[in-house]
């Protein structure tokens, strides 16, 4: 059979391999992460940043979803090492949704996404299979979790997000007349 000429760069990242360190059981939550950033980067590229937090039908706006999607790696990954949030992460939490000062950029806040998925990943490979079933809190009220389960939960609430994004996105590029380079969306 001959060899697919698909590069592995244009596979969906989960048929490009193992993430190097990240333990097998973690390895779809790398994979979901790292798509993720990847499809926030191609469907925000030069995207307008007048329409950062523009809302439209009722829906967040794009800046919303990308401060949501760093900030909840953010925190769900401090759970997950057996951590209460900080002050800090309670104020970001807070601002999700405000452009945090003039002139921010539609790059910075994808910029932000592609760090944070990394950070999360490089945690992800610090965290020992054994740990996976250790209980966790989520929350003022320390809701049960595992870490296993707040690290999946990385992964499928940012894909919710990256979804919702993508919609939003293109409503708004198409009702101010701005088209997607290279028909990404």
């Amino acid at each position: 059979m001959p060899e697919s000429i698909v590069t592995n760069t244009q596979r969906e990242v989960w048929l490009r391999g193992p993430v190097d360190g990240v333990p097998p059981l973690l390895q779809p939550v790398a994979h979901a992460l790292l798509q993720a950033a990847e499809e926030v980067e191609a469907m925000l590229h030069a995207f307008p940043d007048d329409l950062l937090f523009t809302r439209t039908h009722g829906v967040a706006s794009v800046g919303f979803h990308l401060q949501h999607i760093a900030g909840v790696l953010d925190r769900l990954t401090t759970y997950a090492r057996g951590s209460a949030l900080s002050a800090e992460q309670l104020a970001a939490l807070h601002a999700e949704g405000s452009a945090p000062e003039p002139g921010t950029s539609a790059a910075a806040l994808v910029r932000g996404v592609r760090e944070r998925v990394h950070t999360t990943i490089d945690y992800l490979r610090t965290v020992p299979e054994s740990a996976l079933v250790e209980p966790r809190l989520v929350g003022r009220s320390g809701l049960p979790s595992t870490t296993l389960g707040l690290l999946v939960h990385c992964a499928e609430h940012t894909m919710r997000h990256v979804g919702q994004l993508l919609v939003t996105s293109r409503v708004l590029r198409e009702r101010q007349g701005v088209q997607a380079e290279d028909g990404v969306e």
